[in-house]
């Protein structure tokens, strides 16, 4: 498929969220894919998803289904727009790779270049130098509140938000705070989800002079026409409904919601999105559709254009961490913006070594399997089933015929 085609196809795809029209049907794939999704829906694990198919850059399967709002009864629709949590990652990780290839950061900069205030120190008190490479790949020995055990820990006594709730606080105190606590380990050394996007976003906007949204928007979703992506809902309209996992079917989640996640707890405020005064969280923070999304992940898949050099979309695209960071479990690295695949048969996986992948915490999951020209998107509206749960398992073997 030449480059031309691959990039109208992106413009399409982009509209207003809206997908293009079928390619020849794939009876068997969505035979398998509506069982999965039908099931998750029967068995009340999620309240409603939408899920695209893209093979070789044509659309083999899409579906709305269920309910974007279970108390109204309004029907999940393809131009549902979705809170994102974590999918806000690669796109601001890709805005700053195109920083990096106009030469504004570099991937060695030290962070204390762009936020000279931001010194963490190690737990025996030296200050190591974080770069900008190490946010990028979360390997700059920073964590997130929820991953501390029982809910309690340094990152919750200091008070730093981790984008999908409170405190309300500037993103500069945001990043102070963040400072304030040990690092996990030196620098480079290890791997460990993070706020580190958080962070990023604030050297972003301290490399040129711009708010985070509109940085974000002029490199990656106005390119790309992904008009419902932004840290602003478009339309409330078509806004999902936040739902949690209950004991026998998802709850909707209230002004703040405590979910349960491992050991810790996840803390949910639905109407941060709204909040004019919250600050724009590189790691959780932006809210758009799946065909937004889908447009996205083809832009990556097909070299990166129009937002990225084919080079950048490599290097985003190369473990970072090796397999022992187990970041999707055993068999996954991580590279720049997401999981990178590099032992399928230690990952139990049917995805072919080098597929990426990323989901995020109100019930989403995304993959792209190059080796097959394969490009999948799952949103849904139940926190953490559409995420972690069998759904996006159940999704990714069922496109695969497994």
């Amino acid at each position: 498929m030449s480059l031309l085609p691959r990039l109208a196809l992106a413009a399409m795809l982009a509209v207003a969220g809206a997908v293009p029209a079928l390619a020849e049907p794939d009876a068997g794939l969505a035979g398998r894919l509506d069982e999965a999704i039908d099931r998750a829906l029967t068995e009340r694990r999620i309240v409603g998803a939408v899920v695209l198919v893209a093979r070789d850059g044509d659309v083999v399967y899409r579906r709305a289904a269920g309910l974007r709002d279970r108390e109204t009864g309004a029907p999940m629709t393809e131009d549902t727009i979705f809170r994102l949590a974590s999918i806000t990652k690669p796109y601001v990780a890709a805005a700053a790779m195109r920083l990096v290839e106009e030469g504004i950061i570099g991937l060695d900069d030290p962070v204390a270049n762009w936020l000279p205030g931001f010194r963490p120190r190690l737990a025996d008190g030296t200050e190591p130098v974080i770069r900008i490479r190490h946010l990028l790949s979360h390997r700059a020995g920073l964590s997130y509140g929820f991953l501390e055990s029982g809910g309690e820990g340094p990152y919750r006594r200091a008070g730093i938000s981790d984008g999908l709730a409170g405190p309300d606080v500037s993103l500069e105190e945001n990043v102070r705070r963040i400072a304030s606590v040990p690092l996990a380990y030196p620098p480079g050394e290890g791997w460990r989800y993070s706020v580190a996007m958080d962070v990023m976003g604030a050297v972003l906007e301290a490399a040129t002079g711009e708010p985070l949204p509109d940085i974000v928007a002029r490199l990656v979703t106005e390119p790309l026409d992904m008009d419902d992506t932004a840290f602003t809902v478009t339309d409330r309209d078509r806004l999902a409904v936040p739902y949690a996992d209950g004991a026998d079917e998802p709850v909707r989640m209230g002004a703040l919601a405590d979910v349960p996640l491992g050991d810790s707890v996840v803390r949910f405020a639905p109407g941060r999105v709204f909040d004019e005064s919250a600050f724009p969280s590189g790691g959780a923070g932006m809210v758009g559709t799946a065909g937004d999304l889908l447009a996205f992940l083809e832009a990556v898949r097909t070299g990166g254009a129009p937002i990225l050099k084919a080079r950048t979309v490599e290097t985003m695209m190369a473990d970072r961490t090796g397999p022992q960071a187990q970041t999707q479990g055993p068999g996954w690295g991580f590279g720049i913006g997401w999981a990178v695949l590099d032992d399928p048969e230690a990952a139990g996986t049917p995805q072919a070594k080098g597929t990426i992948q990323w989901g995020g915490a109100y019930g989403h999951s995304w993959f792209v399997d190059p080796a097959r020209g394969l490009t999948v998107v799952a949103l849904t509206d139940t926190a953490f089933e559409g995420m972690s749960g069998r759904f996006p398992v159940e999704i990714r073997d069922a496109v695969y015929g497994r």
